[in-house]
């Protein structure tokens, strides 16, 4: 149990629907020193908030090489199922660029094929995971770009699953960022990006990953290399401090081992978490709760420029037959920045497990929108409807 704590937040009565969180950057932040990298994009996330906290070029669409594989293990691990068996075609087994040396109608399970896509970025892997979740790699492939509109990455458009140079396929340190701190919110992916190695069943020796990060930074915890002759050198990275974690992005840079190691030393010095508030605190002069802890980075100064509001929902909603009377939001500088829902103190929902501000899709379709989970999985079956058998 917390200790009871008192604090004082500014309860303007509004009736209205809220989103959930809402992300502001902060791009070369005034309240922290300068830094500087030498990638031609760089971005730097909090991955529990969604805070940008350093943007260089950030915005700008470029080639990202095997950064891809990102959205293709997020993707995979959202539409398929990790004991399925994925069988190798002969377009897999052809690719070009890095290998794990699958061969013709050799089959291995989605989940260890996704070990080899991370560890090894295998562009075999890569082919053969899309023809198994998405029918064919056409099929696949759109299933990235709808979770690009999804996620709100609008510099982004894939035209593979492999990151081979290709026109039309790109996207932004930003973009990056926003996918990297989504994906690690999945427990699958989170656990196979920061694995140092591997053995599957059937190999004779063990896949080591090709990330650095995870050997040079201490708390690093993942996530991908990326590198083609147009591309140069690219990479996305995590670290783990204090309980909390970041996620670095660098694009075109001949640096990036040191260039992430001193974003992260940047970030965690500079923009702690901060608990605004903590599940079960009771919002000044209501009998109300807040329905979550909520967490944000924050620099020395910006604490005098938060401010909150409760927005109160209409008596007649579904949300308030369910249990919810409204929204408490911070804002800084006027800007949104965090919010949380606010239940009865008596209520039974203050009694339900916390979800995280930025829950796993898996987790929100199965939970709260289950008629989400079920279409997305329909479709997945549409589109090896309509286009099994192509590339086999």
């Amino acid at each position: 149990m917390r200790p009871h704590r008192t604090r004082t937040w500014l309860a303007g009565i509004l009736v209205m629907a809220c989103s959930a969180m809402t992300v502001v950057p902060a791009h070369k932040a005034d309240a922290a020193p300068s830094i500087y990298t030498n990638a031609q994009a760089t971005s730097l996330i909090d991955v529990e908030s969604g805070r940008i906290l350093y943007s260089e070029d950030g915005d700008k669409p470029m080639l990202i090489a095997s950064l891809t594989k990102i959205m293709t293990a997020i993707v995979a691990i959202e539409h398929g199922k990790l004991a399925d068996m994925v069988k190798t075609s002969k377009r897999a087994a052809g690719k070009e660029g890095s290998s794990i040396y699958l061969k013709l109608g050799e089959q291995m399970s989605l989940k260890d094929m996704l070990y080899g896509l991370m560890l090894r970025s295998g562009n075999d892997a890569a082919t053969a995971i899309a023809e198994h979740v998405g029918g064919s790699e056409e099929g696949f492939v759109y299933l990235m770009n709808e979770k690009a509109k999804e996620l709100g990455l609008t510099n982004s458009h894939f035209m593979n699953p492999s990151g081979l140079d290709a026109k039309g396929h790109y996207s932004s340190a930003n973009d990056l960022a926003k996918l990297t701190a989504y994906a690690m919110h999945n427990p699958v992916f989170k656990e196979i990006v920061k694995t140092p190695g591997k053995r599957v069943e059937g190999r004779d020796y063990q896949w080591v990953n090709k990330n650095k990060m995870l050997r040079m930074y201490d708390g690093a915890d993942g996530v991908k290399t990326g590198y083609t002759k147009a591309a140069l050198r690219c990479l996305v990275s995590s670290a783990t401090r204090n309980d909390q974690q970041l996620a670095a992005v660098t694009l075109s840079d001949r640096s990036d081992w040191a260039d992430h190691a001193k974003l992260f030393d940047w970030g965690f010095a500079n923009f702690p978490l901060t608990e605004l508030a903590y599940k079960g605190q009771l919002v000044d002069g209501y009998l109300l709760a807040a329905g979550r802890t909520v967490r944000y980075p924050l620099a020395k100064n910006e604490q005098g420029a938060l401010s909150t509001k409760l927005n109160l929902i209409d008596p007649a909603s579904i949300s308030y037959s369910l249990g919810e009377r409204g929204k408490l939001e911070w804002s800084m500088n006027g800007k949104p920045i965090a919010v949380t829902p606010v239940y009865d103190v008596m209520g039974s929902r203050l009694s339900l497990p916390e979800r995280p501000a930025w829950a796993t899709e898996e987790t929100a379709d199965r939970t709260a929108r289950p008629w989400a989970y079920s279409l997305r999985h329909s479709l997945t079956r549409v589109l090896k409807t309509l286009f099994g058998g192509m590339g086999a």
